[in-house]
């Protein structure tokens, strides 16, 4: 087998490759997008009234939030949470009334006990000589540090719908690309070395010897 036919197959054979990979890809892009769509639709999420931009601020000023908080610019409310976009909006809202629960403190800036001396500040206290006790002598959790571990925990699953979702929309991307990619290997190939095996028989052929009278 020449050098030209290995070349003929292997552009053929590489352009199959290519359009199966990239019909695959986008097989799995539709399915990872409607797959995460179609989980939030089942947990009935809906943004509460004061998921605007202006209510959430106002809040936040009430609640003497400090002034370096990040507040959200989208808006969900009285909306159904059932896509990547909407989830990530209502998850920083969540952070929103999460710091107005915990006084503008984060996690790391809360003790793990409630503290008896100051049973009502979210800060708390680590040490265990100073917290309240329950029944039991057992010294009790700190209550904002436990709501703002909770709306951690359900932020991050709600920002992973999003970034599953935008990647699913770049495996798309990528299916199309390599698709059309290897449909033009396939053109190539054919236009080339169709192109080139006509031309040889062309010259092959002999010419038709002219009749004479």
């Amino acid at each position: 087998m020449g050098h030209k036919k290995l070349w003929e197959i292997g552009g053929f054979v590489a352009g199959g490759i290519l359009v199966v990979f990239g019909a695959v890809a986008i097989l799995l892009g539709v399915n990872g997008y409607t797959t995460v769509r179609d989980s939030l639709k089942q947990e009935n999420i809906v943004g509460t009234p004061d998921m605007t931009p202006s209510a959430i601020k106002s809040e936040g000023q009430q609640a003497k939030l400090p002034s370096t908080v990040n507040y959200p610019t989208c808006s969900v409310a009285g909306q159904a949470i059932d896509t990547g976009a909407e989830a990530r909006c209502f998850a920083q809202y969540m952070r929103i009334h999460a710091l107005e629960a915990t006084g503008g403190l984060t996690y790391a800036e809360m003790g793990r006990y409630q503290s008896a001396a100051k049973p009502t500040d979210p800060a708390g206290t680590s040490d265990t000589t100073k917290a309240a006790k329950d029944s039991n002598g057992q010294p009790v959790s700190n209550g904002a540090r436990d709501v703002w571990i909770q709306e951690n925990a359900l932020a991050t699953a709600l920002n992973v719908s999003y970034m599953a979702e935008r990647l699913a929309v770049f495996g798309m991307v990528v299916g199309v690309a390599l698709l059309l990619t290897g449909i033009g290997f396939l053109i190539l190939a054919l236009a080339v070395f169709g192109r080139s095996e006509a031309a040889v028989k062309e010259a092959v052929t002999p010419a038709p010897t002219p009749v004479t009278s």
